[in-house]
């Protein structure tokens, strides 16, 4: 099975050595399982909904079974009209759909930074998108390690190798099941 990890710096692996992005790591996990998948990694640093919109149809002629979106951290970072992200994310999800491949949304909601109104219109993106289009949902890429010293790089959000460990234990399950699930057999 092909998995598209279509994301930003999170699934890219910033700041990380090769072969210890999310990405690399949660296709070892897979596999140790017995599973046999192939993780594409699609992450960007400093990527947007708006640049994955753009940047979803070249992505998916890697004909994906899977996509595991991961999307709208910066966009939270930049303050950008939570209807903006829905719409992209939105638009990414159909284009995924459309290609014949299942799609995980990932949600971001530890970074503290969207509190008030904002951070409530914010949370809401993912959950409803999950709702609406009927998505395995992980409602925040980062919950457990953004702002623990211990497993982020300097600045408290990017995670380090522990931290990447402890993303992929964490949405390990939801994946294992949504690949068993899309592959036919049991998880």
């Amino acid at each position: 099975m092909r998995i598209l990890a279509f994301g930003d710096s999170l699934t890219a692996g910033f700041g990380l050595p090769p072969g210890r992005s999310f990405a690399d790591q949660l296709q070892s996990a897979l596999q140790a399982e017995g599973l046999g998948v192939e993780i594409i990694n699609a992450g960007i640093s400093g990527d947007t909904t708006t640049g994955g919109l753009a940047r979803i149809g070249s992505a998916l002629r890697s004909r994906p079974d899977l996509v595991l979106l991961e999307l709208g951290t910066n966009d939270g970072l930049m303050g950008v009209d939570p209807e903006l992200v829905r719409n992209n994310l939105d638009r990414i999800i159909r284009a995924c759909r459309d290609a014949g491949a299942g799609v995980i949304l990932a949600g971001a909601q530890a970074l503290g930074v969207w509190s008030g109104e904002y951070g409530r219109r914010f949370a809401a993106v993912f959950e409803d998108l999950a709702s609406e289009h009927a998505l395995p949902f992980y409602p925040d890429i980062l919950s457990g390690v953004a702002g623990q010293m211990d497993l982020t790089l300097f600045d408290g959000i990017h995670p380090n190798e522990q931290g990447v460990a402890r993303m992929v234990s964490a949405i390990l399950p939801l994946v294992r099941e949504t690949v068993s699930w899309l592959s036919g057999t049991s998880a």
